[in-house]
């Protein structure tokens, strides 16, 4: 319980909310405007709260996206570095000479 009123206070305070908070809300948000049974006012606040949401969520994938692609270099990096370090037998390559 302590969690769930320390993300409340956070949010208070204009702490932006993490991916799993930012997009459970948008759902609640989607839902509610696809009922089509609020009032104009209510419903532009919703969709302005949805379009901020939407836009944290893309923000917080892009960053993930480049933390993967960063990792992924890494990974490639090593694999490359091991071809060159010998043959498929992981034995390096004699150039012939002694």
């Amino acid at each position: 319980m302590a969690k769930t009123a320390s993300k409340k206070t956070a949010e208070a305070e204009g702490a932006q909310p993490d991916f799993e908070t930012a997009l459970t809300r948008l759902e609640e948000i989607v839902e509610r405007l696809d009922d089509g049974n609020l009032p104009l006012a209510d419903a532009l606040a919703l969709f302005k709260e949805g379009t901020s949401l939407a836009k944290r969520c893309r923000s917080l994938l892009s960053a993930a996206e480049v933390v993967v692609k960063e990792a992924l270099s890494d990974v490639d990096e090593h694999e490359v570095e091991e071809e060159f370090d010998g043959d498929e037998t992981g034995q390096a390559e004699d150039d012939g000479e002694l």
